[in-house]
Parts: C-alpha cells; structure tokens; sequence
C-alpha cells in the first residue's frame, strides 16, 4: 500500500467513524491562521481588529515548545489597541471535549530555509495539537521520526515560527506498526545512535495488550475526548528541566483506578507497577489530580527513608517547581496537615515523622505542649485524606497502618509497589538470626487495582533481561570465611572488565553484614596493590564502600536506618570499632576524588556516591575513568529505590529471597542503549532456587514462559545468532568479489553498498558486545568465538567501520533530505564500539609508554597502538590528530605523561593554525581577517553570513563570483570550524551545507 492510500484511509477514519471535521480548504499558513482566528474569537466572545490578530499571532508564537504547551493549558492576557486587557484561552479549559476537532493533510509551511510537507495534522480549536508522519509498509517508521526530527532542526522550520509551535503530540506509523511521543525542544528532542531505546511508546490496553495497527489506534487513542484527556492530563510539564513528558498507558491506567476508586470511595487499593517502570510521575500525577478534587482535604505521599523523602520531593517539584516543600520535622508536617493553604495540599513525608504524629500521647497539667500532635490534629478525623505509599511493602507501614485507620476512619490508602507482599513471602528470613513477619499488601490494601510487572516491562523494552551467573569456588571453603572472600574478590577481578562492558558501567557489591563489608574493601585494597606491583599495565578498580554509621543521636541516621535492619543491628555490636572503618573508607574516597566528607554529615558522603553512580558518562573527556567507581560495597544501603542508568552489575554474597531478591536484581536493568543488554548478576552464594521461586512469583504470569521473558538467551544460542552474522557479513563481501578481510572495506564501491556493510558489520558487533558482557563463558566457547573473528581481525573491521560510518555520517549531515534513502536511515550506534578504558588519560600513558621503548623492545608498537586508537569509537574526533602526533614522535627519545599532554595539544594548535594559513592562501584572503572570522563563529556559535560577504569586499567581486567564492571557501573552512568546536553545534552550518 503507498503513503497516499494509507493516508487517505487515515483520513475517511477520522472524518467517517471519529467525527472529526475535514478541512481540504487548509494548506498553507494563511487558511490556517484564519481558520484559527474564528475559533478564538467563537470561544473567547470578541472580534480582533486585523492590526490586533496579527500581533496576537506574532505574540503567542515561539521557538520554545514549553512555553507554548503552557500558554495552551492556561488562561492567558492579551493588551488589545485600546489599551483594555483580553483575558482569552485557546481553548476550552474547562471542558476540553467541547473543543472543535478537526483535521488536515498536506499542509505546507514555506518560509525562507525550509518548504516542509506534513501528512496529516490534528487541530483542536484551530491550533494544531497532533502532526501525523506516514510511511508506506516497507519502511520502518524510525525514518518518520526522523524525518520530524530534521524538520525541527532546520533553521526557520515551521514549528518555530507558526502555530505548529503549539503541537504536543507526533504520532508515526506504516499502518501496521504506530508509535507516539511527545515534542520537545531540540535538548530533549535527539533521536540519536546513543539512544536505542527512544521515548517512543506503542499503545496498549489495560491488560498491556499493544494496540499498533492505525485503525485500532485511532479509535482507541485519537477519539475526540481520549485525545483531549490525553493532553489535558496524561501530559507532564517538566518545569525544572522545561520538558513535555507524554504518560505511558499503564501509568494512565493507574492513575484512573485511584481517581475512580476515590471518586466513588470505593475503598483502599494498591498498584502493582514493576520497579524501573516510572512510579513517581504516576503517583506525582494522580496527587495533581486529586490536589482538584474538592471533596479531598489533603493527600499525603509517604515514603519510608529520608533519603528517599527527599528524592520524591525532588521528583515532585521537578515535575511541577514548588509543589511539595521540605518537612523539616514533625512539627513542620502537623502545621502544613492543618494549612487550608492550597499549596499545602499535596504533602510528601516519610512514614516517621506521620507515625510521631499520630502516636503523641497527650500532655498531662493545664499547660498543653506544642507536641501534641494527636490532639492538634483532631479536626482533621472526619475529613477525607488521601494517603499514597510508595514502596507500601516495607515492614515499618504495617506498624502505623492501624494508627492511621483508627485516626482518620474516612481515609483512603493506596500503595504503589513492584515487588507486592504475597501468601508466600509473607514471613522471611530478614537479617541473621532475626525473623519479620509481614501481612500481605492485599491484607492492607483490600484490591489490587492495576498492574505492570517486570514481565510486561521487559517485553515492552522499558527494563533489561538478567545474566545471572552461579559461582561455585573451585575450592569447597565455607561460605563467609577469610578464604571464600579471597576467592570472590579474585573472580570479580577477574570477570569485572567483561561483566560491566571494560568499565563502561559500574556495579554495586552485596555483603552480608557490616563486618562483612570492610573486610571486602581491605581484602580490595591489598589485593589490587599486590597486582599493581606485580603488573605495572594493572589498571586498579576505583572501590567506594557505603554502609550506616552507629547514629548516636543522629536523627538523620537513625532515620535512615529505618530500613537497613541489617546495619541497625551490625551497629549494636562494637560501634566505635565500626566507626572508625567508616572514617578511614570515607578518607580514603576524600583522597580519590578530592572530595571533604567527614562521618559527621554522613548524609552527604551519601549522596555523592550515589550521584558519582549516577553522573557517570561514556564520554571520557568529560568523565575520566579516575572520577568513576567502578564497584561500590554495600550491606542494605542502594538496594532498593536506587537507579542509574551506568550500573549495570551486582555482585552477591548475602542471602537473598522473594521481593529483597528481585528489588536488589533490578539495580542493573535499567535501559540506556545497545550497549548494555542486560544487566548481570554474580551470585557467589548459589541461589538458584531463590532465583526461580521469585520468578514465578513476581512475573505475573502462570505459564513456563516467564523464565525465558526474564532471563537472557543461553551463550550457545547468542554464539550461533554471532556465527550466523559473521558467515553473512563474509558471504556478503565474497558477492562483492571481495576478500573478507578487514583493509578490503575500504574498497567497497557506491554509498548503498557501504551501507549495507554498516548495518552487517553492526549486527556483527552488537551480538559481540552482547557476548563480551557474559562472564560464565567456558574456555571452548570463548576459543570458538576467537576462531570465528580474531581478536585482531575484528580490532581492524572496528576500523575500518569507523573510518566508513564517519564518511557516511557526513553525507547524512550535509546533504540531509536529499541525502539517498538508505543512508538517511542509517543508524551508526557508535556507543557500541566506544571503550571506558580507551580515553584521553589512557591513550596519553600509552603514548609516554611508547616514546619510552626502544626500536627492538617496545611494549606496545606504533601500529598496535594506533590500530587500538582506530578501533574505539571514544576519541574519533581526536583520532587523525592524535595518530599524526604519533607518527611525529621518535621512539628512544622518552618523554613522560605531562610532556608528552602539552606536547600534543601544541601539536594540535600548529596543525590548525597551519591548516587555516592554507586555506586562506588558497581563496586569497589576509590570514589575520580569516582568523578574526573563525574567532567570531567559535566565539558565538552562530555563522554570520553578512560577515562571510565582508571577507572577500577586498576583491571587489560581482554577485556571481562573489557566491561562487563564499562556497568554496565554506567547503573547505566547515570541516575545520565543526573540529575547532569539538562537537558543538554552530547555529546556521547545518542549514549552509545543505543549502549547497
């Protein structure tokens, strides 16, 4: 089926089945400005002068997608002619299913840089709400997004200077596949090779069913009041990062069940919604809601730890700024539950500053005390309020949720959890020694109203499958001896480049008691410092360790460890000998990362370990592998509530089961991009069976299907599907009457080709990456896949990939539209050959290395070391610079480090100033005005065309060889600026290339 006919059958849906109003007569700006003008004067009751219209026009549209969306959901004021104000909306706020919904199709924006066709664009009283890309069946919808994508990039685009500014939504699809996200502005608006994993949904139904054929899509998704709801509540303004954030279905769902079940006080219920899966905007949006509800007097959001109280609080005013303030104490909680302030509404607060609330006794005497809270809080009884608990399976919510019953016997309580409390882990072993017993979630929350377990997330892509791997030590020692510890930190040396992808991701190390934790950060130490002498190519593994301190009055951590039974009770048995471990670990990070934590404020040492985990990047020049921890020692600390994207393995020696299993396991699946395909986990503690009972427990399925959905493909298999890829990639070189050898690639003829070879080699890599990230690899299986490409070989098809994809990334970014079809979709994923261990740090110690041999022994050579330099996607900008500067060096004369750094960076300015004195020789320009030219553009990131026509005044030119000289001067001078700008992006070249 062709795009005309898939868009004229999208068409008669819409028009014939959803009522919407066809408007052929609506092609271009003019019909569609006048179209909006009767809409706005209908709604707002007034007639708008011309002069009065055009300004209102010029004044509501802007580059700036947030401010926009704003002005569509508020009330807003215009100062008419006269002098009066018009208070007018755009559309009808109060009821938005009364709105005019119309539709319109190839419509045409022409202005100056860009003459964009869109397919199909939805209106919803006369202001564009929801553009439609079409695509015929044979190409994958990703070309229509980013065919969008390109649209807004383009200078001058209709999204910036019209009413399409105001477009919320963009819907793609090839009839049979359809996808939805929401606009942005361009720093939250890449679709690029590091993002794999899009912020595209698939529609689904209640039961996660997908919904992706175009017609059922429409009439479940783009029926009039859906479509209105959707943008009118399922849509999140992000005021803190000025950021559109579309709900994804199963959180719609779930914010519907709570407000149903208030609205017709049905009772308590609790959400099942697996962890990773975006909790927080979900409870953030179904508070906003009732925050509106008059028959509610307030609604408390209640989280069990401090830390986590203020990662909600923060999560909450992000969403919307100031919405949730701080509740200090107790005493700040009771006065903002008896505020009648509106902002004092919607309250976070954790379960125990709300359990010494409730559980006050009275002052006894005449005088009453300010601590009263149970007393003071009387008049509040009778009323409606609104209780959410996240995380509700904590064993401390069982203990407050009589108090709170009995205290407000018209509350409701809703929970949010991923791991829920069943029948069958009811009661567990909880720390050594130590039984809890725990009723079950559907004991307090009577009904489980929606859930969205790691099964569903799993299969839609929202959380990564597990690697888990069982070490048994070859020595039969106990578990917990001196000797078992040994044996485990041996293993992680030896697996942890593998498992965490050469340290491109971080892991999090599970002990068993506090004890048990210093002794794996000495053992760490001293086993590293011996390798370190025994190896000086030893890269040592940054170690942080975090567990609770003894609190001695510390509310802040004996807060805290409200949820860290294990470390509560460890800090009972010789505190100051656990004391002073923690000062001499927290001096030691001081040390590392040149930081001033002290164990009086622990928090803060808190804190910054967590977001060290958190800020780690692939991009080694702006994080260098000194700043990251590559593992952190852990008893209960980061198990639960904790996310990073950069952690993506954990290692275990504690015991594990049910909820305490799955919340600790899922630390590492969190999605980032191709290449981290799972997330892996080294039990030392052969919990297999645990494993599998938490399973079938938590997958929310009752087939055998459940095991395969959660856990990664066997190695065999993975090794076949890399077979497979490399005889294609091979077979495919031979149909070339090519050799399938490395250095033959650059011999491949014709852009379609070079693509192809792109797209196999990339298979090649992304099933290698994948095998690199399994640490149970037996010996046979790592020699079978060395025989199918040689570590060496592979290394040189990593080079000469790169070499081609930069060529054809190029083509892309010049000639963008016009570029062939086949390029255009091209997806280079250059994250998957990017190394954490081959950065700017580590390539200058090789290079010192390397001018420190001799001519007969060198430890690595100049074509080992450039070949390694070649083959890493990490430094592609730097890399011709770096291998002349290379090649420029004399092996035998040394030069250290810190040398051999200033050596290169003046390397760098001689090259560039020599490369701009040439191109100034050769268009006939005065190199001091050129460099006064570039120094502008690098200056400003703007390129300024009226001082591009100045340069050449000198020559006195005519127009046409005036034009023809300015381009060919940029054809030479764009390559030098896009490197002298290291990445950024310079306003106006994208635009100049292609104008060419």
């Amino acid at each position: 089926m062709k795009e005309r006919d898939i868009e004229q059958r999208f068409i008669d849906k819409l028009q014939d089945e959803l009522k919407y109003t066809y408007r052929p007569d609506i092609r271009d700006r003019e019909s569609l400005e006048k179209n909006f003008r009767e809409k706005f004067e209908k709604l707002n009751k007034v007639q708008l002068t011309d002069k009065e219209f055009e300004r209102l026009v010029d004044e509501i549209t802007t580059s700036d997608v947030f401010a926009a969306s704003k002005r569509l959901r508020e009330k807003n004021t215009f100062l008419r002619d006269d002098g009066t104000s018009l208070h007018y909306q755009l559309v009808n706020l109060k009821d938005w299913c009364k709105n005019d919904f119309e539709l319109v199709n190839q419509l045409r924006i022409n202005t100056k840089n860009s003459h964009h066709r869109y397919d199909v664009i939805l209106l919803i009283n006369g202001i564009p709400v929801v553009q439609v890309e079409l695509k015929s069946l044979d190409v994958n919808p990703r070309k229509a997004m980013q065919q969008i994508v390109d649209y807004k990039s383009d200078p001058g685009n209709g999204y910036t200077n019209s009413l399409l500014c105001f477009v919320q939504l963009f819907i793609v699809s090839n009839r049979t596949n359809t996808y939805y996200f929401a606009n942005n502005n361009s720093e939250h608006f890449n679709f690029d090779a590091e993002e794999r994993f899009l912020p595209i949904y698939q529609f689904a139904d209640e039961a996660n069913k997908k919904i992706t054929h175009l017609d059922d899509f429409s009439e479940k998704f783009l029926s009039k009041c859906t479509l209105a709801e959707m943008i009118s509540k399922y849509m999140v303004l992000v005021a803190s990062e000025k950021k559109l954030v579309v709900m994804r279905p199963y959180q719609i769902y779930a914010v519907k069940a709570i407000v149903d079940c208030i609205e017709q006080n049905r009772g308590n219920g609790y959400i099942w919604h697996t962890t990773g899966s975006g909790k927080t905007l979900t409870s953030f949006k179904a508070s906003t809601l009732l925050k509106d509800n008059p028959n509610i007097e307030k609604c408390l959001f209640v989280v069990d730890r401090k830390d986590l109280d203020r990662q909600t609080r923060e999560e909450f005013n992000k969403f919307q700024e100031g919405c949730v303030e701080e509740n200090t104490n107790t005493e700040t909680l009771v006065r903002r539950m008896l505020s009648d302030d509106y902002a004092n509404k919607v309250i976070v607060t954790t379960i125990q500053k709300l359990g010494l609330a409730l559980n006050s006794s009275p002052s006894t005497g005449s005088a009453r005390s300010k601590n009263d809270y149970k007393e003071r809080l009387q008049p509040l009884r009778d009323k409606r309020i609104v209780f959410i608990f996240d995380e509700c399976h904590r064993s401390q919510f069982g203990e407050n949720h009589k108090a709170i019953k009995e205290f407000f016997p018209k509350a409701q309580l809703f929970g949010f959890t991923g791991t829920p409390i069943f029948e069958e882990n009811a009661t567990y072993k909880q720390v050594d020694g130590t039984v809890g017993s725990y009723v079950t979630t559907k004991d307090i929350f009577e009904k489980q109203l929606h859930s969205y377990t790691i099964t569903n997330a799993i299969e839609d892509g929202n959380v990564l499958r597990f690697h888990i791997e069982y070490f048994k030590p070859e020595k039969d020692v106990p578990i917990g001896s001196r000797e078992h510890k040994i044996a485990v930190v041996n293993t992680i040396l030896k697996k942890h480049d593998a498992a965490t992808s050469q340290r491109r991701f971080n892991a999090i190390f599970a002990t068993a008691s506090i004890n048990d934790a210093i002794e794996y950060y000495e053992l760490f130490k001293d086993i590293q410092a011996r390798k370190a002498k025994e190896n000086e190519n030893f890269i040592p593994l940054n170690i942080a360790c975090v567990f609770s301190p003894p609190a001695d009055g510390n509310k802040d951590v004996a807060q805290l460890q409200e949820d860290l039974q294990q470390e509560k009770a460890d800090n009972q048995v010789e505190p100051e000998k656990k004391k002073k471990a923690l000062e001499a670990i927290i001096s030691d990070y001081n040390k590392q990362y040149g930081t001033n934590h002290s164990i009086a404020e622990f928090d803060l040492y808190y804190q910054d370990v967590q977001q060290r985990i958190k800020a780690q990047k692939f991009s080694n020049a702006d994080y260098p592998h000194k700043n990251k921890i590559d593992i952190v020692i852990v008893v209960d600390m980061l198990l639960t509530g904790f996310d990073s994207q950069y952690l993506n393995t954990l290692y275990v020696d504690k015991n594990l089961k049910y909820h305490g299993l799955i919340q600790a396991f899922s630390r590492t699946n969190r999605v980032l991009n191709s290449s981290k395909p799972h997330g892996n986990i080294l039990d030392f503690r052969q919990q297999q069976n645990e494993v599998e009972k938490a399973i079938v427990l938590f997958s929310g399925e009752n087939d055998e299907r459940s095991k395969e959905i959660w856990l990664v493909e066997p190695a065999p298999k993975v090794i076949e599907k890399y077979r497979e890829a490399v005889k294609a990639m091979k077979e495919w070189m031979a149909a070339q009457d090519m050799v399938a050898e490395p250095q033959e690639v650059y011999n491949i003829r014709g852009d379609a080709a070079r693509a192809e070879f792109i797209n196999r080699f990339k298979e090649v890599q992304r099933l290698k990456t994948k095998l690199d990230q399994y640490t149970d690899l037996t010996y046979e299986q790592k020699a079978e896949i060395e025989q199918l490409l040689p570590e060496e070989q592979l290394r040189a098809f990593r080079s000469s990939y790169l070499e081609i994809a930069k060529q054809l990334r190029d083509i892309q970014q010049k000639e963008g539209n016009q570029a062939p079809e086949n390029i255009q979709q091209l997806d280079f994923e250059f994250v998957l050959f990017a190394s954490a261990l081959v950065d700017y740090d580590y390539i200058m110690k090789l290079i010192a290395k390397y001018t420190q041999g001799t001519a007969k022994k060198q430890q690595m050579t100049r074509e080992q070391l450039i070949s390694l330099l070649s083959s890493s996607a990490n430094l592609m900008e730097e890399r011709d610079d770096m291998i002349d500067y290379i090649n420029s060096l004399e092996v035998g004369k040394p030069l250290d480090e810190q040398q051999i750094r200033e050596g290169y960076q003046r390397f760098k300015e001689e090259k560039t100033a020599k490369q701009l004195a040439e191109i100034a020789h050769k268009h006939g320009l005065e190199l001091a005005t050129l460099q006064q030219f570039t120094d502008s553009i690098l200056d400003r990131m703007i390129l300024d065309g009226g001082a591009l026509t100045k340069l050449f005044e000198p020559l006195d030119l005519d127009w046409r060889e005036l034009s023809k000289r300015e381009s060919a001067l940029m054809q030479d001078l764009i390559p030098w600026l896009k490197k002298k700008a290291e990445g950024r992006e310079i306003s106006g070249l994208r635009a100049y290339e292609q104008s060419r």
